[in-house]
């Protein structure tokens, strides 16, 4: 379907039953629409009106494990209903164009798969790295124009790379290998897009749980072949919402304190000969604590004491969700939350210890609904968002309250996504 025709279809309500589907509340269909109406109003301006379909990959929330990944440990993740769509049409020139929001990506030849280190840090890195892995381990890669829009808020720890990865993926993966590249290996090659490419030592959760979609339980103990599990629950059946405030501190400079929590963790496994933090028994790490604090500092101790506590903890967050317990769930929710604060040490950076937006965030929650909600920093930390499960009766007040310290539209309310990388729209003739 043309550009301009596809804008029609989409106008007469043709695409709603797909978009309440994707989206998880009808009350969003409307303005899901008057989005891709405009997305597709972009695309024809940028591009001209040719044959298109639409690509979609959500953001996604940490529920449970904390910096767990990276040390082949276990998580609880799910995709939410903020993602990055995107207006494709599929080119014979090798060349992927893709014009992000604002901003106007330089062209990547997918024939040019080396990496080139002036483009560390950057959009065209991300879209270079996964091309290249595809078409390394033998899978189709082509070129592309792209419009793409995303309401994933960027710097608030729902990790808008990762869904700019998967959707790069999945355009592939569609266009050039009838969706057969499955949601696992888009994952894979999206972090190894980020690792390698971009230079960001992420673990794979963020990718897997945008990729994969809904609310999954994820053991990384093998990382060429994680254990997915899908864990069926309905919040809206506890009565109880996901809020995500984003408290405004800038993410800006802060990679060193994020690559400093693997290299610490890093540190302490190989004080036994290991590799990653999962491969040492809790009890071995226990044990010789005195003597990992001479090798390896108290701070690393602390933060390999999280990993197996809050490993530990995301099997006891499934059982209570499965369980129905959702009070003992928001307990183990503050207790992660307890965790990351006081032995991983992400809530804020030392290195400028007058900006702690997040801990304010956590302490005026508290203050408010004290053992009604479960509430934890959100994502890899230092600045950005927190996480709150709260009683749906309390959503309103809760808004309201926070929202005065952090601005009038800080608090979303979410939903959990059942779709992870996904192509939205292609015509059928």
């Amino acid at each position: 379907m043309k550009a301009s025709e596809l804008k029609a279809y989409i106008a007469k309500g043709c695409l709603d039953e797909r978009l309440t589907d994707v989206y998880a509340d009808a009350s969003l269909t409307k303005g899901q629409r008057e989005r891709y109406e405009k997305a597709v109003d972009k695309y024809l301006e940028l591009y001209g009106d040719k044959e298109v379909e639409i690509y979609s990959a959500p953001g996604r929330t940490e529920v449970g494990g904390n910096h767990t990944d990276h040390q082949h440990g276990q998580v609880l993740a799910a995709a939410v209903n903020l993602d990055a769509i995107a207006i494709v049409s599929k080119t014979d020139d090798g060349i992927i164009k893709v014009v992000s929001d604002d901003f106007d990506i330089e062209p990547v030849n997918v024939n040019s798969p080396e990496k080139r280190e002036e483009e560390e840090g950057s959009s065209e890195a991300l879209i270079r790295g996964v091309a290249a892995r595809i078409k390394e381990d033998g899978y189709k890669v082509g070129g592309f124009k792209a419009y793409m829009t995303s309401d994933v808020i960027v710097g608030a720890g729902l990790s808008s790379s990762a869904a700019f990865e998967v959707a790069i993926g999945t355009i592939l993966s569609g266009l050039y290998n009838d969706l057969s590249l499955d949601a696992v290996y888009i994952a894979k090659v999206s972090q190894y897009a980020e690792n390698v490419y971009f230079g960001k030592p992420c673990g794979l959760m963020d990718q897997m749980a945008s990729s994969v979609g809904g609310l999954v339980n994820i053991d990384f103990a093998d990382v060429e072949e994680p254990v997915i599990r899908p864990v069926k629950v309905d919040f809206d059946a506890f009565g109880h919402s996901l809020c995500i405030v984003d408290t405004g501190a800038d993410h800006a400079d802060l990679t060193d304190d994020y690559a400093a929590i693997p290299i610490e963790m890093h540190k302490v496994a190989e004080y036994f000969g290991k590799d990653f933090l999962k491969e040492v028994r809790p009890e071995e790490f226990l044990e010789n604590i005195p003597d990992i604090r001479k090798s390896c500092g108290d701070r690393a101790v602390l933060r390999a004491l999280h990993f197996y506590t809050d490993d530990a903890r995301v099997s006891d967050e499934v059982k209570a969700l499965e369980d129905g317990d959702i009070e003992l769930f928001k307990k183990l929710i503050c207790d992660s939350g307890n965790s990351s604060f006081k032995h991983l040490q992400n809530v804020y950076s030392n290195r400028d210890i007058n900006e702690q937006s997040v801990s304010l965030a956590l302490a005026l929650t508290g203050e408010m609904l004290g053992e009604k909600a479960g509430y934890r920093v959100h994502g890899g930390g230092f600045a950005g968002t927190i996480q709150v499960f709260i009683p749906t009766e309390l959503v309103d007040e809760y808004k309201t309250y926070i929202e005065k310290y952090f601005g009038e539209g800080s608090c979303h309310v979410l939903r959990i996504r059942k779709y992870g990388g996904m192509r939205v729209f292609k015509d059928i003739k």
